[in-house]
């Protein structure tokens, strides 16, 4: 996708629409979305003067709202960020669509890659998944939680590490803590 249509599909998730005047709003009134904004920008431009001047930007918003999500890490459209702060990212970490982070998310690989996140996934309050694994779409992450294995599709895991607490398909099919989902 372009950066703009990725930009929208993020503003969707946070309004709801996607026009000029929502847009200049949740810019300024969402530190997510506005982290977000410059995120898209600095990952569409990587190379010259003006991907260096983005990449600044991004830094000091890096500092600003205490999200690091490094230019080019692979983001699907329709992130989310619930909450600013403390949220960090490894950039061989790949997130898929309508992925919701909450503070305190920490996305990490002490060997390479890191985790691999299926679409409509929410991820709660102060979570950490360590390493390659790999999450599957519509997933629910409960707050607190440490994931060190794989999770299947259609699940809530929960705890330290994480296990499986719901596999109630009605419940988890469509992500259920997933809001005004963008469909590409």
């Amino acid at each position: 996708m372009k950066p703009l249509d990725l930009i929208r599909s993020d503003l969707y998730r946070y309004a709801g629409s996607s026009d000029t005047g929502t847009l200049v709003r949740k810019f300024i009134s969402s530190e997510g979305f506005n982290y977000s904004v410059w995120f898209r920008l600095a990952s569409a431009r990587p190379h010259g003067f003006l991907g260096g001047l983005l990449k600044i930007i991004l830094r000091r918003k890096q500092r600003q709202f205490g999200i690091i999500i490094p230019a080019g890490t692979q983001v699907g459209p329709g992130l989310f960020i619930g909450h600013f702060g403390n949220i960090v990212i490894n950039e061989t970490a790949v997130i898929g669509a309508n992925c919701n982070l909450s503070q305190g998310v920490t996305i990490g690989s002490n060997d390479g890659k890191a985790a691999t996140i299926g679409d409509n996934v929410y991820i709660g309050p102060n979570v950490c998944i360590v390493e390659h694994v790999i999450i599957g779409d519509s997933v629910t992450i409960g707050a607190g939680s440490v994931v060190t294995s794989n999770v299947p599709a259609n699940v809530t895991v929960a705890g330290v590490p994480a296990r499986v607490v719901s596999d109630d398909l009605a419940r988890n099919r469509e992500g259920r803590y997933v809001l005004r989902r963008w469909n590409a």
